[in-house]
């Protein structure tokens, strides 16, 4: 994609045109407009390096309990407790101490068996075709399958609650328009497992859910509500699917693209990690962070008013040239850290576990196959505005 210099900046989150590739746009920001500003969804948005590293642990100033997607934040829908991704501390760090004791580093070396059991069994049968789907046979599989023995949901509600939340997620083109009931519907998806759980304790993180306490301030402690452990189990659920999904897709993209650094891969298989950190400052899965902003602040000599809605576009900020050298190319050497996973309090919980699938899911498919093109004529992309990414990418491997 180009753009015409010539041509009015705009920036729409909501543009499929412009979220089949953003970055020709997010350049243009970056040097014209590094405090853009759309008027017709009300919004600021934020996209040089500097500026959304500083602002992303700034929680003070730019709020999340609100909604941290663009259509949650715009509608006005009132989120319910017990969604990480939605809220702001006292309560955030309530909730945050309680899941990180559940995302464990022993739960995460466990797990890693597990992951590579998933990924053989997704791609052992597609050995003799010629050729297979990143996302639809791997990247949608195991990562749900993982989630799903994570929490405890068996094998055969595990495609079920992955539809329901791609249907909930899914939005259509130049609307910011979001159900009402989002929230309450995905939450009502794990209503039966947790009630069944409740009965039938497992080593699962429902499980721990049900038997966990928290401290309230004053000290006092008191299990988690079932809206609350209904609520935590909707959100490791849906994050833990899509985003890795989406970064699996990227990865086979951008392997099919770069051969000379696939066939490197297959070499050494010790370079996996950081093709997989690459791939997550390249393409991010979730490119883009939504902000309340709680107080009056000063940008690039202008005002961004209390009540403003923001836009971090850590995706943007991922290719900004004064943080990183040749930022549009792909390199797996590269060194450098990225903001794919936020900074500061909302820093992903789950990013221990995205990398390792990721790492692991390559592990995999390299020793199966050293070469493949993408069927770009059928490949589909996903339209979400909490994820972007690739619904279906089929490679030709014969």
């Amino acid at each position: 994609m180009t753009i015409d210099p010539t041509v009015e900046l705009y920036y729409d989150p909501f543009d499929f045109g412009i979220d089949d590739d953003p970055y020709p746009v997010w350049k243009r920001m970056r040097e014209e407009a590094p405090l853009y500003f759309n008027a017709k969804y009300n919004f600021y948005a934020l996209s040089r390096y500097d500026d959304v590293a500083r602002a992303l642990p700034d929680w003070e100033t730019y709020r999340s309990g609100r909604g941290t997607t663009a259509d949650i934040l715009f509608s006005g829908i009132e989120v319910p407790p017990g969604i990480l991704l939605f809220e702001d501390p006292p309560l955030h760090d309530l909730h945050r101490r309680l899941l990180s004791r559940v995302f464990t580093p022993r739960r995460m070396e466990a797990v890693e068996d597990l992951v590579r059991d998933f990924c053989s069994r997704a791609l052992d049968p597609l050995r003799d075709s010629d050729g297979f789907d990143f996302v639809a046979d791997l990247g949608a599989i195991m990562p749900m399958r993982t989630i799903g023995y994570l929490l405890g949901i068996p094998e055969e509600g595990q495609q079920q609650i992955r539809d329901l939340n791609d249907k909930s997620i899914t939005v259509a083109e130049g609307s910011s328009d979001v159900s009402p009931q989002v929230f309450a519907e995905a939450i009502a998806m794990f209503a039966e497992y947790i009630e069944w759980r409740a009965t039938h304790p497992s080593d699962d993180l429902m499980t721990e859910l049900l038997n966990a306490e928290v401290a309230e301030p004053g000290g006092i402690r008191r299990p988690l509500e079932r809206t609350e452990v209904l609520a935590y189990t909707a959100m490791i659920a849906g994050a833990g699917n899509e985003t890795t999904a989406r970064l699996i897709g990227f990865m086979g993209q951008l392997l099919g693209e770069h051969p000379d650094q696939r066939h490197q891969l297959v070499a050494d298989g010790s370079m996996i990690a950081s093709a997989v950190e690459e791939t997550l400052r390249f393409e991010p899965p979730s490119p883009v962070q939504a902000r309340y902003v709680a107080r009056d602040v000063e940008l690039h000599g202008q005002t961004v008013a209390e009540g403003s809605y923001m836009l971090l576009l850590n995706g943007s900020a991922n290719r900004d040239a004064a943080r990183f050298t040749e930022p549009d190319r792909y390199d797996i050497h590269r060194k450098g850290g990225h903001l794919s996973f936020g900074q500061g309090l909302h820093f992903c919980l789950g990013s221990a576990l995205a990398r390792l699938e990721a790492r692991v899911a390559f592990e995999e498919v390299l020793k199966r196959w050293t070469d493949w093109e993408v069927d770009y004529e059928n490949a589909s992309r996903a339209r979400t505005s909490s994820v972007r990414g690739w619904a279906r990418l089929p490679v030709k491997t014969g």
